[in-house]
């Protein structure tokens, strides 16, 4: 398995490296190209996965999930929001394509205020605030996070036009701001629970997400 490290010059990535990546998905074995990234920022880092399968004629723009990270849904499956569960239908669209990115952003842990604010905050929605007042309440951003890295991955692997998997319109008009074209918001619509239901109810009122 061949791994190559290179120093890009694309804007805002500082080191790639790339692989060939055999992943087990809904039982079955599935090889993804994987890269990672690094941004301008040491802390700036990012995975990809992609499904590209060279002799593709595909008409269509490719499909792209970019993933903000969540160590409580993603990797302990948590019902406080539906982060696992988009994940999952994004990747599961991602492998069944000819042409399909998944840009994973660590540093996007709990829409970019970290992990530590991310549980003050929980803390604070046990009390009875929702996910916007409590980042209020502990003087986090409502929102901080930021598309330039995954703008630029794109650009690194030729990719200007996209069909965007995300229920924010925020996602779509940022990556349009940094020069990506987005042909289609797809929706990645999960059906509520008892835990994250007044959650997506937030993002729907309050963050114009389409839900």
């Amino acid at each position: 398995m061949s791994v190559t490290a290179v120093r890009s010059t694309i804007l805002d990535v500082d080191w790639s490296a790339q692989t060939i990546l055999p992943i087990e998905f809904h039982g079955r074995e599935v090889k993804l190209e994987a890269r990672a990234y690094q941004g301008t920022d040491p802390t700036y880092q990012a995975f990809v996965l992609i499904n590209r399968v060279p002799e593709s004629k595909a008409a269509e723009a490719p499909i792209v999930r970019v993933h903000s990270g969540c160590v409580t849904g993603d990797i302990f499956h948590s019902l406080r929001c539906d982060c696992y569960q988009q994940l999952q239908a994004a990747l599961e669209v991602i492998v069944d394509t000819p042409n399909g990115v998944l840009i994973y952003l660590p540093y996007h842990e709990g829409r970019g205020i970290g992990l530590v604010n991310k549980i003050r905050a929980y803390a604070l929605q046990d009390q009875g605030l929702d996910t916007v007042d409590a980042n209020i309440q502990i003087g986090a951003p409502i929102d901080a996070r930021s598309y330039d890295l995954a703008a630029a991955i794109l650009f690194d692997l030729d990719i200007k036009q996209i069909r965007l998997m995300t229920n924010n319109p925020a996602k779509v008009e940022a990556l349009r701001h940094e020069g990506i074209t987005v042909t289609e918001q797809v929706p990645v619509v999960m059906e509520p629970s008892l835990y994250n239901k007044r959650y997506l109810e937030t993002k729907r009122v309050r963050m114009a997400h389409k839900l």
